[in-house]
Order: structure tokens, then C-alpha cells, then sequence
């Protein structure tokens, strides 16, 4: 099956309308994007995926086609909680009870939180080239400041954010797609046309800006408070991450991505893939591998 053959469709949830594609049979996988993506980047594993699962990508609210609800002053609306909400009410409307989610980038954040505060609901959890969202920030520094800018530049208060990714939104895709280690092949003129449309409407530039402000305050208080009560993970996770990039290599003395993990949730395993941050696209297969066996509970 390809990927243009997934059946499209808005789903209104209880707080806001998510768009989504679908297709195959059996247990149910949710694959969640990150930015400056849409769920187009699932384009390459998700078929893969569908030959054994129900497999559901959908855009996070404020990104590619689905709503973007009005914020508030405490960027609640935008927090990882809040999008955990609305897939939630997705996979139910649905008619999925329980299902197992992957994230890449931001959707592992949504998918991090949909884990914890939904757990009874999630049955496997997949975490693609992320940490969580408080131990990034408390780990902050030179080196997140200038690799990934958009944790600083995004979070800052309007309207500069926004004025500054609508001025030039091809600009901060070929940034993002070219600068993160990838290989510049993984992405076609169509998919890089794609992802600048998706950044070159207002609402959705000011909602993906929330969604970073909610990270650094909001979203870094969830985690935290979690953290300090003992709450965990209570499914098995499995972190994959770039070899390319960054990630072992910063938290090298935590043990690196699975140490950090580790202090989140008891059955964790993983393993790095030889691609950039963006190697869901970039390497498809391997991906959709890795995911396969780990959705089917195999060794």
C-alpha cells in the first residue's frame, strides 16, 4: 500500500479537530511527527507498519491540518498534556481502547506524556531521537542553545517567533532538514514544499511558537513534578536515535539516551540507527524495522 492510498480524514476531538490518515488491520499504532514536519514524514514506514497494525498518523493541533485552538497567557493550551488529550479522544473516536504510539522530535514529547498521564490506554512507547523535555532543559547549554535553536528561539515571547519563521519559513525548513544530520536526498521537492506550506500560515506559526513557550514552562513543570512524585512509565519503551547527531554524545555521562530514559520508565531498550535527526525519512526500513519488532512484542 502507498501512502497516498491511507485514508484521510478530520477527527473532532474533544478540544480541537485532528487531521489523519489510516490504514491496515490488527493492533493499533498512533505515529506522532515533529517539527518542522507534518505527519507526511511517516510517509516511508508507515505503509511498512500497515501490514501488520491499524496504523493512524495524525498532525498534532497547531501543526499541518489540524486546528489550532486559541492559547492562553500560561501556554497550557499548547502543553504536551493538552495534544496527549486530543490523541486520546482521536484513537477512542476511533475505536481503539488501547494502542502503542512512536513519536519523532516533538510527537516522542506528546507520546513521553500520553504514556503518563494516559498509561491504561498505551501499550507500547516508541521514542525517536528525544529526551524528555526536563532533563533537556536542565541539561541546557551551549551546545542545545546553537544545535537545536528552536528550543530558545521559539520559546521566546511574541510576536518575534513568529515574525521571524513567517518571514522566511523555506529558510528555517532547509535549515532544520539539511542541518540536523541528514542527508539532503531524504526529502523531495514535494515534501520540502510541503513543510514550508505548513509554516507559512499564521495560526499555525503562532500555535507551533506555543507549543515551544509551553515547553520551557509548562510542559518542563509536568515533567518535573512527576519526576519528584516517582511517577513512571509503566509500559516497555523503546528509544531509537541518531548516530549522527547529537544525543549520545551530550548525555554521554547519563548514559547516554537510555540512561535518561531509564530514570523514566523500568523496561527500556534501544539502539542508535546510522542516519540524522531525521531518520524516519531518511531511513525508512530500518525504521519501520525496528518499530515492527518492537510493536510485536519480538525479540
Amino acid at each position: 500500500m502507498k501512502f497516498e492510498e491511507f485514508v484521510a480524514a478530520d477527527v473532532q476531538a474533544e478540544e480541537a479537530r485532528i487531521f489523519v490518515r489510516r490504514a491496515g488491520s490488527g493492533p493499533a499504532v498512533l505515529l506522532l511527527h515533529g517539527f518542522p514536519q507534518t505527519h507526511l514524514m511517516w510517509r516511508g514506514v508507515a505503509p511498512l507498519l500497515a501490514e501488520h497494525f491499524t496504523v493512524v498518523c495524525a498532525d498534532l493541533r497547531g501543526y499541518g491540518r489540524s486546528d489550532c485552538p486559541p492559547s492562553r497567557a500560561d501556554h497550557a493550551p499548547y502543553a504536551k498534556r493538552a495534544m496527549a488529550r486530543d490523541m486520546v479522544s482521536v484513537m477512542t473516536k476511533l475505536g481503539f481502547d488501547r494502542f502503542s504510539v512512536a513519536g519523532h522530535d516533538r510527537g516522542g514529547r506528546v507520546a513521553h506524556r500520553l504514556a503518563l498521564d494516559h498509561g491504561e490506554r498505551v501499550e507500547r512507547l516508541a521514542v525517536l531521537d528525544v529526551v524528555p523535555i526536563a532533563d533537556a532543559w536542565e541539561r541546557a547549554d551551549k551546545n542545545l542553545a546553537v544545535g537545536y535553536w528552536p528550543w530558545s528561539l521559539l520559546a521566546q515571547p511574541e510576536p518575534l517567533p513568529e515574525r521571524l519563521l513567517s518571514a522566511a519559513p523555506d529558510a528555517v525548513v532547509d535549515n532544520a532538514l539539511h542541518g540536523w544530520g541528514s542527508a539532503a536526498g531524504s526529502f523531495s521537492p514535494a515534501v520540502r514544499a510541503a513543510y514550508v506550506e505548513a509554516l507559512s500560515d499564521q495560526a499555525h506559526v503562532h500555535a507551533i511558537c506555543e507549543e515551544y513557550r509551553a515547553a520551557a514552562t509548562v510542559d518542563h513543570e509536568h515533567d518535573s513534578a512527576d519526576r519528584n512524585s516517582g511517577r513512571r512509565i509503566g509500559c516497555p519503551v523503546l528509544v531509537l536515535w541518531s548516530g549522527h547527531g547529537p544525543l549520545a554524545s551530550w548525555y554521554a555521562s547519563e548514559g547516554g539516551p537510555l540512561g535518561l530514559w531509564r530514570s523514566w520508565a523500568d523496561d527500556v531498550e534501544g539502539k542508535a540507527l546510522d542516519g540524522g535527526h531525521f531518520f524516519p525519512e531518511e531511513l525508512p526500513q530500518q525504521t519501520a524495522h525496528e518499530l515492527n519488532r518492537f510493536f510485536r512484542g519480538a525479540n
